[in-house]
């Protein structure tokens, strides 16, 4: 059976489902961004990202003595340069850890500002090395780049482990977060986070096109927002932000969407949030199990498996040509993704960020396995269904 009639689906990881509040936030009338209106936005907006930052773990507690939360006028990507270019310098060493698409882009953003980058390398899919990492990680080292879930492979990095090494040599951090903060946890002190970054379009459910960065209390003596672009000047944006403006023109609507979707978070809660995340990945897993198919990652030692994107292995017999796959799915109305880079066409993708209904996981687990079948693969679809429905009643 075919979902032309259904409503269109988006499981891809990010940009992802947003709720009918934010949207319709988007539409009120437009004010200036230097109004005492756009100011108690903005003041809306921190304070709810303050609670996402600070209280992102399994029973709500903090897990910050302190920090200032930013929303800037772009997509993570401007915060990633941003935190790199304020912190490092030409006579600066950045260490890179890189088993993904977007660790990698944190070296490439540190080629351009840092005077020497080292790249801890793992295959794609493969876990971080602590033990690499802790052999790159020295005195001379200035900032240590990691991905917490490399969106590209499905894979949870031991941000943990390799915040104490960033310590022990006085190293500041810096941690994506794009696809974990606001739907998993997330510990800024315990793991000597010194800057977070999140996007607006990911686990915080709102639209794309601004991101959110947590600058903690101890490394603002650090920044150096004159070697930095002008437009990333975080000491300007953070002298801006104890009086709710930003240092340019501010995206209204889109600053409006955020408050609301993060004060729609605090009310739900990170401990519910989190562990209907952890539910509903777990859910997907096992139902594309059931289905026959493999994951892509299969970690080893502190890595682990993402708890809101979902990689898995395209069968062999379409694997490098899956377009009927794809279009199977397509025809559907549902929305996937595919591999990134060298993986496109060995893998498939799917995202439960956000306030992803359940029925919506028991119905991507059911139209991949009947898209399977269009393409020539064999797949028990009831069996994924019953899968993931089981797992997702526990």
């Amino acid at each position: 059976m075919h979902d032309e009639d259904e409503e269109f689906l988006l499981l891809n990881p990010g940009p992802v489902p947003v709720r009918e509040d934010v949207l319709e936030s988007m539409a009120e009338p437009m004010v200036s961004h230097r109004s005492a209106d756009f100011e108690a936005v903005y003041e809306r907006a921190q304070d709810g990202l303050d609670y996402v930052f600070e209280h992102s773990t399994p029973d709500g507690s903090s897990t910050s003595a302190g920090g200032t939360s930013l929303v800037l006028n772009g997509t993570a990507t401007m915060g990633m340069e941003a935190a790199v270019a304020n912190l490092a310098g030409d006579d600066d060493e950045v260490v890179s850890l890189v088993n993904g698409k977007f660790g990698r882009r944190f070296a490439r953003i540190a080629d351009r500002h840092a005077g020497s980058v080292t790249r801890v390398e793992a295959d794609w899919g493969d876990s971080v090395d602590v033990d690499d990492a802790a052999a790159a990680i020295s005195d001379d080292t200035a900032v240590v780049t990691m991905v917490q879930n490399e969106t590209s492979t499905g894979l949870l990095n031991p941000v943990e482990a390799v915040g104490e090494l960033a310590a022990d040599h006085d190293a500041r951090f810096v941690v994506d977060g794009v696809t974990s903060i606001g739907g998993d946890e997330f510990r800024v002190d315990d793991w000597n986070v010194d800057i977070a970054l999140t996007d607006a379009q990911k686990a915080l459910e709102a639209p794309p096109g601004v991101s959110a960065m947590y600058v903690t209390d101890g490394v603002e003596a650090a920044l150096d927002g004159e070697s930095a672009p002008f437009y990333e000047d975080l000491d300007w944006h953070l002298r801006k932000a104890e009086s709710h403006q930003t240092p340019f023109t501010s995206a209204v609507p889109l600053f409006r969407a955020l408050a609301t979707a993060v004060e729609a978070i605090e009310a739900e809660g990170m401990p519910a949030r989190i562990d209907r995340h952890r539910r509903q990945s777990a859910a997907f897993r096992e139902g594309f199990a059931a289905l026959g198919l493999d994951r892509f990652p299969e970690p080893t030692g502190e890595t682990e498996l993402s708890n809101t994107v979902t990689a898995i292995a395209l069968p062999d017999a379409i694997r490098g040509d899956a377009d009927d796959f794809f279009d199977a799915v397509a025809e559907r109305n549902v929305s996937i993704s595919g591999g990134q880079a060298h993986l496109g066409g060995d893998i498939f993708r799917v995202s439960n960020m956000g306030s992803l209904p359940d029925a919506s996981v028991v119905r991507g687990v059911r139209v991949v396995g009947e898209a399977l079948g269009d393409a020539g693969v064999d797949a028990d679809v009831d069996a994924g269904v019953d899968a993931a429905e089981s797992r997702l009643n526990d």
